[in-house]
């Protein structure tokens, strides 16, 4: 019954997750954990 519980749990992080990143890229935000990410160049992993 615990590794059942622990399961729901895991899926339930999972599916939260996966909600959040969608609703995040539907706002046009494409760098999710840049502190600048609404006004980004989307340059955010590339050096100059």
């Amino acid at each position: 019954m615990t590794d059942f519980i622990v399961l729901i749990v895991i899926v339930v992080i999972l599916i939260a997750a996966s909600m959040y990143i969608i609703r995040v890229r539907k706002k046009g935000i494409h760098c999710i954990g840049c502190p600048e990410s609404g006004s980004c160049t989307h340059r955010c992993n590339k050096k100059d």
